[in-house]
């Protein structure tokens, strides 16, 4: 089936290119090359932008175990929805994803997907930090990811053991950097904030101190680590001096970090109560610049979907997380701005590529969107299962309209 794209506006490298017209035929998305082709249908995208496949590298699901926060069916929904044509889902389900029955149980539900999903296989049992799972054997079975997900591999010797046996195929430790203990009884970011909400604070050491210990691990052990939703000043300049140093390691960051600060919690907003905790605006300029100069590789959804009940009760007894997929387009729109649409397309097309090794053809994997389209995220449009994002029941800009992908064209504005 070939498809006419009319005046379409791709955005590549460092630059969007002129409008022109293109073909999807093939299972690729190409140049017009003659008058005389057919088309099955043309399709004018004059308000349309598009860049290659979105990914995804930090996403929950809440199945097995917690379906009624998020199931496979309603992810798929949401990442497609969300213009992401690759996605890697985190092991905190219940079983938690760390043998080869889970992986099995992963790749079966979402073999249907319209996006490519990457399991992230737990390294210690239960996600606990104590013994090892069976990491070659989940290997055999497709997993190169590996890391606990949302609980950060503290106990240094665990995390040198896992950084030496994944060499052994060339394996990936993603891992949230930051010390549980420091951060202990933490509800939001240490500050002036915290302090008169009278909030108990998660100081930026916290984070500082475990990115700065897992450097030298990895620097002692070799490997490849990919450090998760950096939101420090310190944390991205340790970082941009172990790559200089030459040490294979890499770095994202939540995008919702990127829009809130913590002054925003003086309402005691639930939706905002994330792990890491909201910054202050120095952090948020050293991230910017971090993205700016390659030290931060990706940026991530970081979707964490919860249930009504677990968020909305008093700040210091809700859950962490916020649900992020169909608002990432939005969050895109509002930061657009300040870094311009071709960096934010690399940080999630090329980026996150680079980081787990993405050898796909060029622009087999598209996604379409119009940055200027208006839309209400409610619970009509609402893909998930849960709404526990600060922009509920808002109007935002900018929507994803169709997504190219496994060679299907699937268009998104119903």
């Amino acid at each position: 089936m070939a498809i006419l794209f009319k005046s379409l506006k791709l955005i590549q490298g460092d630059s969007i290119l002129a409008p022109q017209d293109y073909v999807f035929d093939g299972g690729i998305l190409r140049p017009l090359e003659g008058e005389d082709e057919k088309f099955d249908e043309v399709v004018d995208v004059s308000n349309w932008l598009a860049s290659e496949g979105w990914i995804d590298l930090r996403c929950g699901v809440g199945e097995p175990g917690f379906e009624y926060q998020e199931t496979f069916e309603s992810l798929g929904e949401s990442l497609k929805y969300s213009g992401f044509t690759q996605a890697v889902i985190m092991p905190n389900t219940e079983p938690t994803i760390q043998s080869k029955n889970e992986v099995e149980f992963v790749k079966n539900k979402v073999k249907d997907f319209l996006t490519n999903i990457h399991i992230q296989g737990a390294v210690t049992k239960d996600t606990k930090g104590d013994d090892l799972t069976e990491i070659l054997d989940i290997n055999h079975h497709g997993v190169n990811i590996f890391g606990d997900g949302v609980v950060p591999v503290s106990n240094s010797d665990r995390m040198m053991k896992v950084l030496q046996y994944l060499q052994k195929f060339d394996g990936i430790l993603f891992d949230q950097s930051y010390d549980p203990l420091l951060s202990i009884f933490g509800q939001m970011h240490e500050g002036y904030t915290s302090t008169a909400l009278g909030m108990k604070g998660i100081p930026n050491l916290s984070e500082e101190v475990a990115i700065q210990k897992n450097i030298e691990i990895l620097r002692y052990t070799g490997g490849n680590l990919h450090i998760q939703t950096v939101s420090t000043a310190k944390g991205v300049d340790a970082i941009r001096k172990a790559k200089a140093d030459g040490l294979n390691i890499s770095a994202d960051v939540s995008i919702y970090q990127l829009l809130f600060s913590d002054e925003d919690l003086i309402n005691y907003d639930s939706n905002l109560k994330v792990i890491p905790p909201f910054r202050g605006a120095n952090d948020r300029e050293a991230i910017i610049e971090g993205l700016k100069d390659g030290t931060i590789d990706a940026i991530v959804s970081n979707h964490q979907p919860k249930d009504f009940d677990s968020k909305h009760m008093e700040f210091d007894l809700a859950a962490f997380g916020m649900s992020g997929l169909q608002t990432f387009l939005p969050a895109l729109v509002k930061l657009e701005k300040v870094l311009g649409w071709p960096l934010l397309i690399q940080k999630i097309t090329s980026g996150p590529a680079k980081v787990i090794k993405d050898e796909s053809k060029r622009l087999s994997a598209v996604t379409l969107f119009d940055p200027n389209e208006e839309w209400s995220f409610d619970k009509k449009s609402n893909k998930s299962l849960s709404e526990n994002s600060p922009f509920f029941n808002q109007r935002l800009t900018g929507r994803v309209k169709a997504v190219i992908n496994k060679g299907k064209f699937v268009r998104l504005d119903d």
